[in-house]
């Protein structure tokens, strides 16, 4: 036989030829317990929290009698949330532990093993790699005896290779063909136990997405235990239906349905549901995979010789020292500081054990179903939460419409949560006088809190805004230079509304709040968000009346405003000095300070006209020098230049004069003007 076809026939009684008969079950003694995993029941699955932020809390519990060992098993995605969060109750197992296989692998962890079942090896390939162990074979008589080797021979008719087995034993060396042996045992009960847990893993191997936490309690007496733990979920949903009715004076419907998934392995049998809402804080840590910490390589330290070293004589006065009983070195007596005391210690008082509080998680709520359900694998189920009346009133609803729009109101309605409960954020589908009228959405809505919702338009109303803005000086102040003009901005937002239908509509305006702005008109609102103002009104119908409504909406902000009057130009002065918001007063003193301005700009326009003479005529000196220099100092043409220079250094003496007399005007003028602008004071 080839050796595919001889693992094919040896394989069929792998099980029970490698590892021999398996000990028959032995009674119990009196307060002996069964490993749980045998017990009936194992650990059911007891109670489920599923929550919107997408985990969901599971809780398995029983009553023990005494030690157990149980299984949990989980997808490879939930592992590490299991790692993570996992709480085992158990009051009489003082030391439980919790096993698992790391993320390694299964080949490596097959070769780690001492039969080395990685990659599906056949019984020759097993026997091969167990050398030197000793076997017990039926062929069919019982022989022992230790492998040897294992080798293939060819029979005389020219027919395949089979593998032959070399045992040595008691009567010498036995070769044994394997397909005539009939079982096969090793008598190791260390490879057994190995071979036991090798095949437990390659069956495990089967699922992929499973992976086992093995529990072990191992407590004694009858006690009730509990394994919780936190695994990813999908979130439960929730859908609301609220049935207006048929218009009568009946109150309105609410419902509230959930909808839960069940999208685990496993079936859920007759446990109490809870579903909560809320937003913990929730994350995954790869707790799961072996983790190794990056470490840095360092060379040997490698002693090497010592260096040869000599040593003085000691004195023989710093010996006695030494040796003397009454007299210690510092050294010393630091080490007797650190000596233990002959006497007993003193016992050391336990720590008190740390207060521990519990307070209701105020950000959380949940629903739990008044009697256990059942969910099976991969399916879904819808719940009802609620089914009650509820406080209804209808509107139409203006908002967040954008100015110069014409649009149609929304129809909707403010709901007042009297259900009891708290409601998640879910869509709403809306019946109005028995039909379908649309769909809503509601955020988080809390016991005895209003909420407004809007379905649909009404074609019969149309509505549009329109804005204007006016500034107005309200004070006016001037200190140290400065000027201060407090204004008031009034901004109005008119609404206008047209009703074409046969009856009067209701109507909420939402107003966006403008921060920092108070409101002036109307004087009151209906009700207030942290952005709008609401207010309230009737659209008269259409026929039989106008069918027109309107509402105006101001609000006034303060605006201040700090100008530096020494920085302005002479035009903004001017045209403060003339502006009718300013006070009469104020106006009459900038009017001054243009006046002093004008001054400062006739001064500096004179010192300029006089600086621009004077260097012209040093211009001119320049040209004549150099006519001088040309005709010479004898010439009747150089005379005249040396006259025409001499005119010329008086009058650049008498510019000089002129241009410091009005520079020191031009800055007194400065000053002037500066003085009187700081020292106004309105």
């Amino acid at each position: 036989m080839t050796r595919p076809y001889f693992a094919l026939v040896i394989g069929a009684i792998f099980f029970t030829v490698f590892s021999g008969p398996r000990p028959e079950a032995q009674p119990l003694r009196d307060g002996e317990s069964l490993p749980l995993e045998t017990q009936a029941g194992a650990m059911p699955l007891r109670k489920i929290t599923v929550y919107s932020s997408g985990v969901a809390f599971f809780e398995h519990s029983r009553v023990l009698s005494g030690p157990a060992v149980f299984r949990l098993p989980f997808t490879a995605t939930a592992l590490n949330d299991a790692l993570k969060s996992l709480l085992l109750r158990d009051p009489a197992s003082a030391f439980p532990l919790i096993g698992y296989s790391p993320e390694q692998g299964l080949p490596e962890t097959l070769r780690s093993l001492g039969v080395d079942l990685s990659g599906n090896p056949g019984m020759a390939e097993i026997l091969e790699n167990l050398r030197g162990e000793e076997v017990e074979v039926n062929v069919p008589e019982p022989i022992r005896g230790r492998i040897m080797a294992l080798e293939y021979r060819r029979a005389g008719d020219g027919g395949p290779a089979e593998p032959w087995l070399s045992l040595l034993g008691p009567q010498g060396i036995r070769l044994l063909n394997l397909a005539k042996i009939d079982s096969l045992r090793v008598t190791n009960a260390d490879l057994n136990a190995d071979l036991e847990r090798a095949l437990d893993l390659i069956m495990a191997s089967r699922n992929s997405r499973t992976r086992e936490l093995t529990i072990t309690l191992p407590g004694g007496g009858s006690r009730s235990v509990s394994v919780s733990y936190v695994i990813p979920s999908p979130v439960w949903k929730v859908s609301y239906r609220l049935d207006l009715g048929n218009g009568t004076s009946a109150p309105a419907r609410f419902q509230g349905w959930a909808i839960v998934d069940n999208d685990s392995d496993e079936d859920w049998r007759d446990v109490e549901l809870s579903l909560a809402a809320g937003r913990p804080v929730s994350f995954i840590q790869n707790l799961y995979p072996p983790y190794y910490q990056d470490r840095p390589t360092l060379p040997l330290a490698i002693a090497g010789s010592a260096a040869p070293v000599t040593y003085a004589a000691a004195d023989s006065r710093q010996r006695a020292t030494l040796n003397s009983p009454v007299e210690k070195s510092a050294a010393a007596e630091e080490l007797v500081e650190f000596e233990p005391s002959p006497r007993a210690a003193a016992p050391v008082p336990a720590p008190e054990p740390l207060p521990v509080t519990g307070a209701d998680m105020a950000d959380q709520f949940s629903f739990t179903l008044s009697s256990p359900v059942s969910i099976d694998r991969k399916s879904s189920v819808m719940f009802p939460l609620s089914d009650t009346e509820i406080s209804v009133r209808k509107f139409l609803i203006f908002s967040g419409v954008q100015t110069g729009r014409t649009v149609h109101p929304a129809v909707g309605a403010e709901l007042n949560n009297t259900t009891g409960l708290r409601l998640p954020a879910g869509p709403i589908t809306v019946y109005d006088g028995g039909s379908y009228a649309g769909d809503a959405l509601l955020e988080f809505l809390n016991r005895d809190e209003k909420r407004l919702i809007s379905w649909g338009e009404d074609l019969s109303v149309t509505g549009t805004s329109s804005v204007s803005s006016t500034r107005i000086v309200t004070a006016v102040t001037v200190s140290g230079g400065v000027m201060t003009l407090n204004r008031r901005q009034s901004t109005e937002k008119t609404y206008r509304f047209r009703n074409t239908g046969p009856e009067a509509k209701t109507i909420v305006i939402e107003h966006p709040i403008t921060t920092g702005a108070a409101l002036a008109e109307p004087a009151n609102y209906d009700e207030a968000t942290g952005t709008a103002y609401r207010f309230i009104r009737q659209i008269p119908p259409g026929t039989g009346g106008t069918g027109e409504a309107e509402l105006r909406v101001r609000e006034e902000t303060p605006l201040s405003q700090r100008i530096s009057l020494t920085n302005l130009t002479p035009a903004a002065l001017l045209s403060y000095s003339s502006s009718q918001e300013i006070p009469a007063a104020v106006r009459t003193s900038l009017a001054q300070a243009v006046e002093l301005w004008r001054g400062v700009e006739d001064a500096e326009k004179a010192r300029t006209e006089t600086e621009a003479r004077k260097n012209a005529q040093a211009a001119e000196q320049d040209r004549i020098r150099g006519n001088l220099e040309a005709a010479g100092n004898e010439t009747p043409q150089g005379q005249e230049y040396l006259r025409r220079l001499t005119a010329l250094d008086a009058e650049i003496d008498r510019l000089n004069g002129d241009l410091e007399r009005q520079r020191a005007g031009a800055l007194e003028a400065q000053a002037a003007y500066e003085n009187y602008l700081r020292n106004l004071s309105f």
